[in-house]
């Protein structure tokens, strides 16, 4: 067989693989929607027959520890602990960690809430870098800051765990606003089920709306493509993809900007990992991993009705920023604990949701984009017929127009009356267009984060904020 040969069969190969791999990945999809769709339907109902409100005045349930890591976030922290302050939620205490800010954070912080530094005794449960100081307000009894040396976010949010009080803690990020009821609808899970030892909230994305303590006052269209794109893409992944893996009790992660964990499962597992970008996801595969491996009955819920709010990339080179270190994140997290796949001591978390995110959300973006340069080729060079290619097409699109509208069907069920009827028609427009460029891009730059797994793991990069509307 000659070169030219080999490389026409290969590509001919390539091509079918490419339909199959499609085909597959648009069933599994499928069934992620109905299945979302059932469930989400079914909470909603169960939402107006078991109010959660009516958990405010009892006893069984758990005071809280909000952990805040702030690096270099003066724009937003002194905004986000006001609004953090009147939450509902009967007892709680907000600890923010200076992780070695080079900006104004601290002294804002300080200055606004009247901070003084004190003595305190720390339970080192969890090593750290060292704290330089903690401070307490008179004026606001329930907020610490915390100074520490840099490093990182998990060292942050370990020494966060180090001082708090209380044995449910949730992470939160310095630029999200949590609505008011969200740590209550996520703390009932912990309530009627004492399995519970982690529960995720949807994040959605605040660019171009007004919130208001922690309260949406009114939704707008951000001005940015970008921005309106990020809208529709967080509907599809939280509504349809975590929904889904929660109902198999094996959703890998939790988003690092809002959920709600049991301390002592989290200190018990050795805290969260150091010198990683992808400490969401670690954790929560990491406490799979010593469950099922001592055997103990657990769940890992998603509630989404629980919401919170945060600022999506504004540009181009931002939104690379990011999903660049959500794919090394992925990578890292997969290799860290690849003895889970495919292996039945971990269930459902190792025979289904470990192949799924090594197939299809790393390695599917590999195969993704050789396909968008490959097919093309092969039509070119008259190995692809007219036919197989337009129906590829069509059938990639497809895909992502129905589950993109599909997320949006959901979104009225979890956050109904938020959005007008023109802006849902308008939403929806985007649901369609995003296929042709913003989808390409963007797996194009997870490639890249496969690409530069070595040298940017480590790396966090920096996204530009700016302050909330109110």
């Amino acid at each position: 067989m000659t070169f030219l040969n080999a490389v026409r069969s290969f590509i001919i190969v390539f091509n079918y693989f490419c339909m199959a791999f499609t085909i597959l990945l648009s069933i599994i999809y499928i069934i992620q929607m109905f299945v979302s769709l059932f469930r989400v339907r079914k909470n909603y109902n169960k939402h107006f027959s078991d109010d959660f409100r009516r958990y405010v005045d009892s006893h069984n349930l758990l005071p809280i520890s909000l952990i805040i890591p702030a690096y270099n976030e003066q724009e937003n922290i002194v905004q986000n602990i006001r609004s953090l302050m009147k939450i509902n939620y009967p007892s709680y205490e907000i600890l923010v960690v200076n992780d070695g800010s080079t900006d104004k954070t601290a002294e804002l912080v300080i200055s606004a809430f009247e901070m003084h530094p004190i003595e305190t005794s720390i339970r080192y449960q969890i090593p750290t870098k060292n704290i330089r100081g903690v401070y307490y307000s008179k004026k606001y009894p329930n907020l610490l800051f915390v100074d520490k040396e840099n490093g990182g976010k998990s060292d942050a949010l370990n020494a966060g765990i180090n001082i708090s009080s209380y044995p449910l803690f949730t992470c939160l990020d310095a630029d999200s606003r949590v609505e008011r009821d969200a740590l209550l609808k996520l703390s009932v899970e912990f309530i009627k089920d004492s399995r519970t030892v982690v529960a995720g909230g949807i994040v959605r994305i605040a660019n171009g709306s007004k919130i208001v303590d922690g309260e949406l006052k009114g939704f707008s269209m951000p001005k940015k493509l970008i921005e309106r794109f990020q809208i529709v893409e967080y509907y599809r992944s939280f509504l349809s993809g975590r929904v889904f893996w929660s109902a198999t009790n094996s959703l890998l992660i939790v988003s690092g900007a809002f959920g709600l964990f049991r301390k002592q499962t989290v200190i018990d597992v050795g805290g969260y990992k150091p010198n990683t970008i992808g400490e969401d996801m670690e954790i929560v595969v990491r406490i799979h991993r010593y469950m099922r491996k001592n055997k103990i009955k657990y769940k890992v819920i998603f509630n989404e009705l629980s919401i919170c709010w945060t600022q999506g990339p504004m540009s181009l080179n931002d939104i690379r920023s990011q999903r660049r270190r959500w794919q090394i994140g992925l990578m890292d997290t997969l290799i860290s604990h690849r003895v889970m796949t495919l292996n039945p001591r971990y269930g459902m978390v190792g025979l289904l949701s470990m192949p799924y995110n090594w197939i299809f959300e790393l390695f599917g973006a590999l195969v993704e984009t050789i396909g968008y340069f490959l097919i093309p080729f092969s039509l070119i060079m008259g190995e692809l017929n007219m036919f197989f290619f337009v129906m590829y097409f069509l059938l990639a699109v497809m895909l992502g127009v129905i589950l993109s509208e599909g997320s949006l069907v959901l979104e009225q069920y979890t956050h109904r009356a938020a959005m007008s009827a023109k802006q849902s028609i308008s939403i929806s427009i985007y649901a369609i267009l995003e296929n042709f460029g913003y989808r390409q891009i963007i797996t194009i730059f997870r490639v890249e984060g496969i690409l530069k797994y070595r040298k940017l793991r480590k790396t966090w990069g920096k996204i530009k904020r700016k302050e909330f509307e109110q």
